[in-house]
């Protein structure tokens, strides 16, 4: 639908470009003569229009139900609508966020393990009982044989419970040359981790 105000611009366009009278340009568009004659009457909203950017500056991130609210409170009344349409009419639209800014470049490719325990996987998978508790699963796997060493589920798996588990495995199972976990290990996990099993941890960016 074209706004009152393009056709009285389409109107003085017509008649700047064809020399054509106010009366035959409205007739070659078919726009009514009292539209484009049409003076506004409403008041310019001044003193409104910079308390309302007053506010707007001050609080960035609130939208136009936001700024009435405020300016109710400071006795400012007004009906919304028309606020709305000072609001847009000032360009204080709030701007959608943008996602999350991912980082740039090409990440280095992780190398394949060419033998046994030269690289474990750990990494947590977790879901519900019928009655509603979460419970999580520790699962470590060797990335050459695919031979899955653990699964340890429990309600509760905190850093310190990771490390005593991988000790249990070192036990009977050998020493690996590199850890890789998927930010499973908590600070005083991975900490700790370090200070036990004396390996290589790296962290796979999410």
């Amino acid at each position: 639908m074209v706004t009152p105000d393009a056709k009285r611009k389409a109107v003085a366009r017509a008649c700047e470009v064809h020399g054509v009278s106010q009366r035959r340009a409205c007739q070659a568009l078919s726009i009514d003569r009292s539209t484009v004659r049409y003076t506004s009457i409403r008041p310019d909203d001044g003193p409104l229009r910079e308390e309302m950017k007053a506010v707007a500056a001050e609080r960035r991130r609130f939208g136009y139900r936001r700024i009435h609210i405020m300016l109710d409170r400071q006795g400012i009344v007004m009906n919304q609508k028309k606020l709305r349409r000072l609001y847009r009419e000032e360009k204080l639209q709030v701007r959608w966020r943008g996602g999350r800014k991912r980082a740039l470049g090409t990440r280095r490719p992780m190398l394949m393990p060419d033998r046994a325990d030269a690289r474990w996987s750990l990494d947590f998978v977790s879901d519900t009982f019928t009655d509603g508790r979460r419970f999580r699963v520790l699962a470590v796997v060797d990335d050459y044989t695919r031979e899955c060493l653990a699964l340890i589920a429990d309600t509760s798996l905190s850093g310190l419970r990771v490390v005593r588990e991988l000790d249990a495995i070192i036990r009977w199972r050998g020493r690996p040359a590199t850890i890789v976990s998927d930010n499973v290990l908590r600070a005083e996990g991975s900490g700790a981790a370090d200070q036990s099993l004396s390996v290589r941890q790296h962290a796979l960016a999410a």
